[in-house]
């Protein structure tokens, strides 16, 4: 039986040609790997809305959102999901992590060569291709 997507939003947080990457906790799914952050949807929230809701709740800073990039879907062994990046960038706040282990601001030159979450792999190539 096929698996139920799961929707998720998604932040490339860019400041010129750094970008922001944080890295899961030891206490969530895939610890210790890196990841755009963001999270699931909520019944009857827009991907935008919840993209600025995840962040101002993940990171406590309030976001600008920029473009839409194309969804990518990837299939876990246990889950499936349809992630929905955003190129954003730091309105107002400074980064104060609430489930996150740890963040950076990496050049994106670098992108490909970060420990990520598998889903994530592929918003990188589309970062390369449209940022």
């Amino acid at each position: 039986m096929a698996q139920a997507l799961i929707e998720v939003s998604c932040a490339v947080i860019m400041d010129g040609e750094l970008v922001l990457v944080t890295q899961r906790s030891e206490l969530m799914p895939h610890p210790f790997k890196w990841e755009f952050p963001g999270g699931k949807l909520l019944p009857g929230e827009t991907p935008e809305s919840c993209i600025v809701r995840e962040i101002r709740e993940e990171l406590g800073v309030e976001i600008s959102v920029l473009q839409l990039l194309p969804s990518v879907k990837h299939y876990y062994s246990d889950s499936a999901v349809k992630l929905i990046p955003f190129v954003c960038t730091i309105r107002r706040g400074d980064i104060d992590l609430s489930e996150h282990r740890s963040y950076r601001w990496v050049h994106r030159s670098e992108l490909e060569e970060i420990d990520w979450l598998e889903a994530d792999i592929e918003v990188v190539a589309l970062v390369n291709r449209y940022c």
